[in-house]
């Protein structure tokens, strides 16, 4: 079932305990701000206001007790796109509490092959993403039977490292 972009960004304030994303695409440009990449890869100082709404948001319901974490599919070598928001956002996002793992299929096959990116709140509600070309967001969509959404959750996490020790790896500074 379809879901509205209000009610999908109210799941993010009224979540009680966790929410979890996974992340599945090595571009997601056609949804972020072209000036910040450009910067990004021009070699520009981050502005100290980018990302910050968010950051504010991962920082206030961290303060209260809510876990947020991801994982992220990728494989090196990283696109642009990749190094801009693994060294711009996950860096940043990672000050304010939000936790993120890393499932590098490099030398390995995707065990979550054809699973699309989704937000997982409370075990309780899912939302699967659709993404086009580039990576621009088209939309979401509701799904009331978690059961399969936490064994992808479950698979991803027992794959992935923490992104703080990849990134020691193979992350740029």
């Amino acid at each position: 079932m379809s879901i509205s972009p209000a009610e999908f960004e109210k799941l993010f304030s009224n979540f009680h305990r966790e929410a979890f994303r996974l992340e599945t695409l090595d571009d997601y440009s056609g949804s972020s701000d072209p000036e910040m990449i450009r910067a990004f890869l021009a070699g520009e100082p981050q502005p100290d206001n980018y990302n910050q709404e968010w950051a504010e948001e991962v920082r206030g319901n961290v303060e209260n007790g809510r876990r947020m974490y991801r994982v992220h599919i990728l494989s090196r070598p990283m696109t642009d796109y990749l190094r801009f928001e693994l060294s711009w956002g996950y860096r940043k996002n990672a000050k304010s509490g939000e936790e993120f793992f890393i499932l590098d299929i490099t030398a390995q096959p995707n065990p979550l092959e054809g699973v699309p990116d989704f937000w997982m709140f409370d075990e309780s509600s899912t939302v699967s993403m659709n993404y086009g070309e580039g990576g621009k967001f088209l939309g979401a969509e509701l799904h009331s039977d978690p059961a399969e959404w936490m064994n992808h959750r479950d698979l991803a996490l027992s794959r992935s490292v923490p992104f703080a020790e990849w990134w020691e790896q193979y992350g740029e500074t």
